[in-house]
This record gives structure tokens, C-alpha cells and sequence, in this order.
């Protein structure tokens, strides 16, 4: 049965690995998301990596090895002592949410150790636990990706 795992990877590696693995016909996934950058004289639609050096492959357990064959590929991301499994869910939702534009979260009357849900952006829909609270700025823990995530104020 074929799991979804999470790979570490070099800085900047993380599409030329997905493409690497597809080529060797291993599904591979790297959440990016499109964003609006301001520049000085202009504005430009660019899709930027979700998770910087993380990609989700997805091989049954005899065939994990097989990933470091690509160029980039630094290791499994473990978790109890094992690679970390990913839920066919998670990798879904995460496919959905991110098809769409956004430049910032919106927070209000937010308290540090409640649940949050994320209402805009590429993970719309998520629930974490403000885990610390600065000027425009909260840190949310995803337990379900087992990921901290920064959000700025508007």
C-alpha cells in the first residue's frame, strides 16, 4: 500500500526534485501557492514554495529508498522514530486550498493556546493553536501537519 511521506531537501530543490521523481514515475507533490509581488515600478503574479525544502512523495515501504535517487533528496522527515506518515487528506486539502490568491491572513480578537481557523489563503480551512502572539504577527501550530506557521496581521 503507498503511503505519503515527507522529504527533506536541498535549499531550493524542492521543484527539481518533484520533477526528478516524476520522471522516474514516483508521485511527488510540492505545495506552492501564487502570490502578488510588489516591485518598484510593478506588480507580478509568482508562485512561491509553501513549505521551503519539504516535498511529499508517495511509495509503499519497500520502495522508500528509491527517492534518494533524485538529486536534492536529503533525507526522510521522521516522526517517533519513523518517517513520517502524511494523510491522503491532508496532501487533498492542501491541493484545494492552494489554488487561489492571497497576500496576507486576517486575525481579530485572537488569544494565545486557543484554536484558530485559518479563513483566507492556501490553507483555508485549517485549525491550529496560537502558540505565540507578537505586534502583527501570531505563530499557529498545525497538529495535523505537524508544522508551526506564521501569519501577519493586516
Amino acid at each position: 500500500m503507498n503511503n505519503w511521506f515527507a522529504l527533506y531537501t536541498r535549499s531550493n530543490f524542492e521543484r527539481k526534485v518533484v520533477k526528478n521523481l516524476s520522471s522516474k514515475n514516483i508521485e511527488a507533490y510540492c505545495p506552492t501557492f501564487k502570490t502578488i509581488k510588489q516591485y518598484s515600478d510593478r506588480k507580478k503574479k509568482v508562485e512561491k514554495v509553501l513549505l521551503p525544502n519539504y516535498v511529499f512523495v508517495k511509495v509503499n515501504s519497500t520502495n522508500r529508498e528509491n527517492v534518494f535517487s533524485a538529486d536534492g533528496v536529503l533525507r526522510y522527515v521522521y516522526w517517533m522514530g519513523k518517517p513520517a506518515k502524511i494523510r491522503s487528506t491532508e496532501i487533498d486539502q492542501m491541493k484545494n486550498y492552494l489554488n487561489q490568491f492571497y497576500d496576507d491572513f486576517s486575525l481579530e480578537n485572537v488569544k494565545l493556546n486557543t484554536n484558530y481557523k485559518i479563513r483566507s489563503g492556501p490553507m483555508k480551512g485549517l485549525t491550529g493553536t496560537i502558540v505565540e502572539i507578537k505586534k502583527n504577527k501570531i505563530r499557529l501550530k498545525l497538529e495535523s501537519l505537524g508544522y508551526l506557521i506564521t501569519l501577519k496581521r493586516l
